[in-house]
Parts: C-alpha cells; structure tokens; sequence
C-alpha cells in the first residue's frame, strides 16, 4: 500500500514539475552557473507574449525561446538583471513583466475603481440624507383628514 501512494506521489509530481522541466532546452542553457541562475530568475519574471499566462521560463513557443534566448545573450554581454530587463520592457512594453512595475500610470489604473466606489458610496450616503430631511415626519390637518376619511369609510 505505502509503496503505491509513494509511487503515486512521484509520479505526480513528475507531471507537475514536467512543463517547467522541458521548457528550455539544452542548447540554451549557459556554461556558467551563475549565469544560468540571473537567466532563470529573470525569466521567471518575464510574461510569455504567446501563452500570456506562463513564464518565458515556463513556455515551449517560440517567441518565448528567442526571449529566454535574448536574455542570455544580454547577461553574457554583461548586462545586468535591471539593464536585460529594461531592454525587454522597452521592446516588448510593460505587459512583458509578469509582476508589473509601480508607477502612476499603475496606480491609477488599480486606483480609479476604489475610488469610483468611494465616490459613490458617499452620493448614495448624502442622497439618502437629503430625502430623510425633506420628509416631514408630521401630516397636515388637511392630510390627517383626508386619511381618517379613508380609513374610515366603512
């Protein structure tokens, strides 16, 4: 029984971490190690313009190959993290990052539906207080007539 679960188990995370394994490929990776490893993070950044929901790290397409391509080219060019990256962004725009960068233009764009519900919350508040204050609590002598007569009809 524990020998079926542990091969099951295996077996599943063979499946899992498969995609990520296979992505890139031999003659892409780089003699040093160290340099690998800026490329492997820095792909893990970059946002697959095919797939849009991977890594370039993560990617079997083509456009993500040649990124994961270029990336180590410009590291072995000496580059550094935030130069690669800015070459890309600057080729590809901001939608390439997958954790997109703070900015005004960012901050707006997250901001500007909080704020719209604020703004409305505060319209349905006053709205709500300005139609309290113009009902009067108390009838007229001619209202409190016309009701008892209603009222009394039978």
């Amino acid at each position: 029984m524990t020998r079926f679960s542990l091969a099951s188990l295996v077996l599943l995370l063979t499946l899992v971490f498969a995609g990520a394994a296979f992505a890139v490929r031999p003659d892409e990776v780089l003699v040093d190690p160290a340099l690998e490893a800026r490329a492997r993070a820095l792909s893990e950044g970059l946002r697959c313009m095919v797939c849009q929901n991977q890594s370039i790290d993560e990617s079997d397409a083509d456009l993500a190959r040649d990124l994961r391509i270029v990336v180590r080219q410009r590291l072995v060019a000496g580059d550094t993290d935030q130069q690669v990256m800015d070459y890309i962004v600057s080729r590809y725009g901001e939608f390439v990052l997958l954790k997109p960068r703070f900015s005004l233009r960012n901050a707006l764009l997250w901001g500007t539906p909080v704020l719209l519900l604020f703004a409305g919350g505060i319209f349905i508040v006053l709205n709500a207080r300005s139609r309290r204050s113009t009902a009067s609590d108390a009838l007229t002598a001619e209202e409190q007539a016309a009701l008892d007569a209603i009222l009394h009809r039978d």
